[in-house]
């Protein structure tokens, strides 16, 4: 069931078309000047989209065109999806959010945490407390990512086959099985650290609901929502809608086609990645904000409690820290100042720190290949960003994003909070 992307006049929904036209013009430019491949952006206000636009090439080298089902691959923005996918088993009873993840994945239950020394002879220390459900999903369990290059452990996850990529032939429970052999960088709870964490809890939906990855989602997330263009790989009838991947070439930071890694969406992966696997299209996607701006509900379709997701939305750093303050400044598909981490997604704490036009409460975040989106409950503004570049941090787009959106809304600010339709 695709959602119809059809566009209401912007000024019912407090937007001014010019202004809005702002948002073409500015990313036209970074296609025009070989920067970006192609993009398409979606703005909605209280469910309806005010603007949609898209320009460029989903295939350069075929001279094919960015269009409103083309496919996109997901790489982060999968992370939110899969902690819904948690949670629901979360509402069932299944575990509570303080379990240790031990009790499912034997595997974590004597964990040691890097104390000093280098890649190659590193000196550990025994954990002090479990890795919990709630760690996984706020990226504070002491797992990493091979790609930040910033930690002796980061380079025994490369060492492992880890950075970009995984080691071939291996499936989520032989990953898991390794990431579990290598040490944490910092011990559970202490830190925020961006890492594989979301892959190993979508290894925990899997033994906790004795289904594969790909079938639990089919069945209790993209299918009660209508997301049928979205899966671990692009369906056989649609690898001609899907985007090439794109790198910057270094010293001109053009866009370079990458088919290497690119290609792996045509086929399913060895590895159903819940940190990012997923492909989808923007109508898809919509589907998805929507079902979380309207608090869990969609068409009908209750997926989670209205109370559920609010908690999710909530900052779960101890303290509520912001990121600045409590994470490794390290890469993230977020900015650190201003903000904090829910359960599957950041939230923004305080707009003046984080520099933006947005709203206190907004959840958001994006995937490696300059992909976003964001959800304002303030404003009740949902906004999608599709293009096929990596890595994110190539080009400030999310930034600029938001500054042209929130300047072309024009209509008195919220002085309350705003029903849900």
């Amino acid at each position: 069931m695709a959602t119809d992307l059809a566009v209401a006049d912007p000024a019912e929904l407090g937007f001014d078309q010019g202004r809005l036209a702002r948002i073409d013009r500015h990313f036209a430019r970074y296609v025009d000047d070989g920067l970006l491949p192609g993009w398409l952006t979606v703005v909605a206000r209280h469910g309806r989209i005010a603007h949609l636009s898209h320009y460029g090439q989903r295939d350069l080298e075929a001279g094919l065109p960015v269009e409103p089902d083309t496919r996109w691959r997901l790489f982060s923005m999968t992370k939110p999806i899969t902690s819904v996918a948690a949670m629901v088993l979360y509402e069932q009873g299944a575990f509570e959010l303080t379990d240790p993840i031990a009790r499912w994945l034997p595997e974590f239950a004597e964990m040691r945490v890097y104390a000093k020394g280098s890649a190659l002879r590193p000196a550990t220390e025994p954990a002090i407390e479990p890795i919990r459900v709630w760690h996984l999903l706020t990226h504070t369990a002491g797992l990493t990512y091979g790609f930040h290059h910033a930690h002796p452990i980061d380079a025994m996850y490369r060492s492992a086959g880890f950075e970009w990529d995984t080691p071939p032939g291996k499936d989520l429970a032989e990953c898991t099985r390794i990431w579990a052999s290598l040490p944490l960088v910092h011990q559970p709870g202490s830190e925020w650290n961006y890492s594989v964490a979301t892959d190993v809890l979508g290894r925990l939906i899997e033994v906790v609901s004795g289904r594969p990855l790909d079938e639990y989602f089919a069945e209790h997330v993209l299918g009660p929502l209508g997301m049928t263009d979205t899966a671990f790989q692009a369906a056989e009838a649609s690898l001609g809608k899907l985007a090439a991947l794109y790198v910057p070439e270094p010293g001109t930071r053009l866009a370079r086609r990458h088919d290497g890694f690119g290609d792996l969406a045509k086929r399913r992966p060895d590895l159903l990645s819940g940190g990012g696997g997923l492909v989808s299209t923007a109508a898809d996607y919509f589907r998805f904000t929507e079902f979380l701006r309207r608090g869990g509900e969609l068409d009908g379709t209750r997926l989670l409690g209205t109370r559920t997701l609010a908690r999710m939305a909530r900052n779960h750093l101890p303290g509520n820290a912001d990121l600045e303050s409590f994470g490794r400044p390290l890469f993230a598909e977020m900015p650190f100042h201003g903000h904090g981490f829910g359960l599957g997604f950041s939230v923004l704490l305080d707009p003046v720190a984080a520099k933006t036009l947005s709203s206190a409460g907004e959840i958001a975040w994006g995937g490696a290949a300059s992909t976003a989106f964001w959800v304002d409950p303030a404003e009740d503004i949902t906004v999608l960003f599709f293009t096929q570049l990596l890595p994110s941090s190539t080009h400030p787009l999310r930034q600029q994003l938001r500054q042209l959106v929130y300047q072309a809304l024009v209509d008195e600010p919220p002085t309350g909070p705003r029903a849900r339709p």
